[in-house]
């Protein structure tokens, strides 16, 4: 199994994020991933990737920095509506 490290992203850093890493985890899993995930808000982003190296952010809301990592639209986690495009997204960028 293949791993990674993934930083989920919303506005308040708790329910929101806990549910889109947990789906994150999920599906990957089904893919083959082993991910580690980490929940966090916008505004402490840069003190999360101080602690630790990440392969991609799974945003529920805007990041506009740009911390040098790929940053992933995670919408459809939240809505259910593009689970497999967002899981997609994330292994295409995992992949590369």
């Amino acid at each position: 199994m293949k791993s990674c490290k993934i930083l989920c992203v919303c506005s308040v850093g708790l329910i929101t994020s806990n549910m889109i890493a947990e789906r994150l985890r999920n599906k990957l899993a089904e893919k083959g991933w082993d991910a580690v995930t980490r929940v966090t808000t916008p505004n402490e982003v840069a003190a999360e990737l101080k602690e630790a190296d990440y392969d991609l952010m799974a945003c529920v809301t805007h990041v506009y920095e740009d911390y040098g990592i790929p940053k992933i639209n995670a919408l459809g986690l939240l809505a259910g509506t593009d689970v497999d495009k967002v899981v997609d997204d994330c292994i295409k960028v995992l992949e590369a």
